[in-house]
């Protein structure tokens, strides 16, 4: 698709698919989204933050129940590389559907239709944290069987709970996991939601003020906090499909590093040790004193693994 059909076609997703009105998010968010454009697909609305720069294209695939907000302060320090980060459907400032089926099968098709629109035969080297880390699990596999249209070249996945029963999910995970899904939803406060966010960040860098409201924000736009009930159903696909993810991981055969904040307690050290039995020839950056936000808690650490796995 050239240039000129996508100013085009955009201009026609943002009519039909209007941003938020401004005066819902608060100056950090609404300056976030302005960075950003809306995209369309499968008659859907994606948000998307698009950068051009040097090579290879840098994909950003963001966990729950967060968004692409999460690489802001990774995207300030790498600087220089093309990047495509949306917001998966049904959050951040992407649609949220009440009656969609989510399933990272949709999320993983999504993200191969925005690169394709970028351009054929652009070199994409991945990133990928906590539920994001399984949408890469089968880009990978897809890679592997030959039906993956994009060309990737490698991968670093920071903290995700790829092997699922290694996991440790917070209180607030399982019940929303349980048959109370529904209603916990319907009932879920901003002060349960810092509470259980807050305690996966590590004491000696703990969630902000500000990055609480500005994550409770995101979630809540569009009326996505009634959905996390929905959103959440990826951890039942990661056992469903543990076959073909966790071969992927082993067999994928492109250069795949791994970047970890130690003191995670839901994708714990656990975790590390399944994922790394598959493949235990991974490149690993061990980040100590880290939890499971590693992007947001010290993003010059994770900017220095990125590089690393970039010249592997």
């Amino acid at each position: 698709m050239n240039s000129i059909r996508l100013v085009s076609w955009h201009k026609t997703s943002w009519r039909r698919f209007p941003l938020l009105p401004e005066e819902a998010l608060n100056p950090r968010v609404s300056a976030w989204r302005d960075r950003g454009r809306d995209d369309e697909f499968r008659d859907r609305r994606i948000h998307v933050f698009d950068r051009d720069g040097s090579g290879p294209l840098l994909v950003l695939l963001h966990g729950f129940p967060s968004s692409s907000y999460d690489w802001k302060l990774l995207l300030d320090r790498q600087s220089e590389h093309a990047v495509l980060a949306p917001d998966f459907l049904g959050f951040g400032l992407s649609e949220k559907p009440r009656d969609h089926d989510y399933t990272l099968h949709w999320q993983a098709d999504m993200v191969e239709e925005l690169v394709r629109r970028r351009g054929e035969g652009a070199e994409v080297f991945f990133v990928a944290h906590d539920m994001g880390t399984s949408v890469a699990n089968e880009l990978m596999a897809r890679d592997l069987e030959g039906s993956l249209e994009m060309e990737l070249i490698g991968g670093l996945l920071l903290n995700g709970s790829m092997v699922q029963d290694a996991a440790s999910p917070t209180l607030g995970q399982r019940i929303l996991r349980s048959a109370v899904g529904g209603l916990f939803s319907r009932l879920s406060s901003e002060r349960f939601f810092r509470q259980q966010f807050g305690s996966i960040f590590s004491p000696d860098h703990p969630l902000t003020d500000e990055e609480a409201e500005d994550q409770w924000e995101l979630i809540c736009a569009d009326g996505g906090r009634t959905l996390n009930h929905k959103t959440i159903r990826y951890m039942e696909e990661r056992f469903k499909h543990a076959d073909r993810w966790h071969g992927a991981i082993r067999d994928w055969e492109k250069p795949l590093s791994l970047a970890w904040g130690m003191l995670d307690p839901v994708a714990t050290e656990q975790v590390l040790d399944a994922v790394l039995a598959l493949r235990p020839s991974a490149p690993l950056t061990r980040f100590e004193g880290i939890g499971h936000y590693p992007q947001i808690e010290d993003p010059d650490r994770v900017a220095g693994a990125l590089q690393a796995a970039l010249d592997v």
